[in-house]
């Protein structure tokens, strides 16, 4: 199997998509690699750099099958780069279709700039996989809070009963984050599509008065943008979206353990969705394991633990690094794999998650309606002040507790509270449904985001 799984062709389903592997694996990095060349070629042959007829040649040779895949390893091995190889059997192949074509590739470029062009072409890809499947995830979400705004649950603080809350309102806090994800993903583009065409030592020394012009040119060819330097050594905008990548699978890991503990046997309000054979177990067959869950959670740690690789790389060496940048390749594409994988599974879960709403009334129900006393504090607070409201219904939730029976008979037999409140009052305010405070209008604004996004 190769070293990481999320490369296997048996793992990989698990910690990745054969989409987002297609779009970082070698064979793509290649192949961008001399979509830039060509590029290159075809704006010099237009500011009338290099012969059109070259430029064409060198277009049509600009093939992944034409390179010889041993003999650009060798020497990726003996120099340490593929470009030098890459170049060479471009060149060749330019000149088996015009004699002289080959002389012209590569004009006024260096290593780095065909390199990091082409991971820049690679995670716009990259980055509208996500974008796509980050929409649906919302969507579903949004779609969940929308269906369960009025399916009560317990609270839980410290992993303890604490207030009624909604699903819907779940759902919704599950949604927040990654609509602001959305949104910085979007905001985040411009920053990093943007070429990377500086020469050998950022100056464009080689190309003299049409530096400017070919580099404004190659971006516009290749549908990026023009900084106002080269940025061989500026890395921000490659760590800023392995950065984005940990704050999304971040997210994912919240929503990813809130599923986790809800569909313990104990609890059992929700589960992902059904699937015959999904999670279970190779001993006993009553399992349905949280899978998909728990490949979130691993993806998650994955991307973390690269985001710090790739910030330890920014420290470059004046204007070229000795090995802060090679470090780069180990990160970037692993990030990208694994945050796709899982967005997808979360995505999975979203869009058919199943909800069990009579198994959260069950489990609300549990301490006897003593998950809403501060709701009853609350009521009698006016009339007694807070700290001694909070001591009567502290003393009730005690009985309550000691004799198992439901809070609402243990304040009918606290002579403070009935008082103050009657039969009547007491019922209305130990209904969990009638303590639900601003959760509707937090779901209206967490969805009206949503439809924006």
């Amino acid at each position: 199997m190769p070293v990481n799984p999320a490369d296997s062709a048996v793992f990989g389903t698990l910690y990745g998509s054969d989409a987002m592997r297609a779009v970082f694996d070698e064979r793509s990095f290649l192949q961008r690699m001399l979509d830039v060349e060509a590029a290159l070629a075809r704006v010099e042959a237009g500011l009338g750099l290099i012969p059109e007829a070259a430029a064409a040649a060198i277009e049509a040779a600009a093939r992944v099958e034409h390179l010889d895949t041993a003999e650009l390893a060798a020497s990726v091995r003996n120099v340490g780069y593929p470009v030098v190889g890459l170049v060479r059997g471009l060149s060749r192949a330019a000149e088996a279709r015009l004699a002289g074509a080959g002389g012209y590739t590569h004009w006024g470029a260096t290593t780095q700039d065909i390199m990091d062009t082409a991971v820049v072409l690679q995670i716009r890809e990259g980055l509208g996989l996500l974008r796509a499947d980050l929409l649906a995830t919302i969507a579903a979400l949004a779609a969940q809070a929308e269906a369960h705004r009025g399916t009560v649950m317990a609270g839980r603080t410290h992993l303890q009963h604490a207030l009624p809350v909604t699903f819907g309102l779940k759902c919704a806090i599950w949604l927040m984050p990654l609509v602001t994800h959305l949104e910085r993903l979007d905001q985040m583009r411009p920053r990093i599509e943007q070429v990377q065409f500086g020469g050998a030592a950022g100056t464009l020394a080689s190309l003299g008065e049409h530096g400017l012009a070919v580099m404004t040119g190659l971006a516009e060819t290749l549908g990026l943008t023009a900084p106002p330097a080269p940025w061989h050594v500026a890395r921000d905008g490659f760590v800023e979206a392995v950065g984005l990548l940990g704050l999304l699978t971040g997210s994912l890991a919240k929503f990813a353990t809130d599923i986790i503990l809800l569909a313990q046997t104990e609890i059992a309000e929700v589960a992902e969705p059904y699937v015959a054979g999904r999670g279970s177990s190779s001993t006993m067959p009553q399992k349905r394991n949280p899978i998909a869950s728990e490949y979130i959670l691993a993806a998650s740690r994955g991307v973390q633990a690269l985001v710090p690789l790739m910030q330890g790389a920014m420290a470059q060496d004046h204007e070229r690094a000795t090995g802060p940048w090679q470090a780069e390749m180990l990160a970037l594409p692993q990030a990208f794999v694994l945050a796709h994988g899982a967005l997808l599974h979360a995505r999975t879960i979203a869009e058919g998650m199943v909800v069990d709403a009579a198994r959260m009334r069950s489990n609300l129900d549990v301490t006897g309606g003593a998950i809403v006393a501060e709701a009853v504090m609350m009521g009698l607070a006016p009339a007694l002040g807070r700290e001694a409201a909070h001591h009567a219904v502290k003393h009730a939730c005690d009985v309550a507790l000691a004799e198992r029976i439901p809070l609402a008979s243990a304040l009918g037999r606290e002579a403070t509270v009935t008082s103050r409140l009657d039969g009547a009052a007491i019922a209305r305010l130990t209904d969990p449904a009638r303590y639900l405070g601003s959760s509707d209008a937090f779901i209206d604004r967490v969805l009206a985001r949503a439809t924006r996004a």
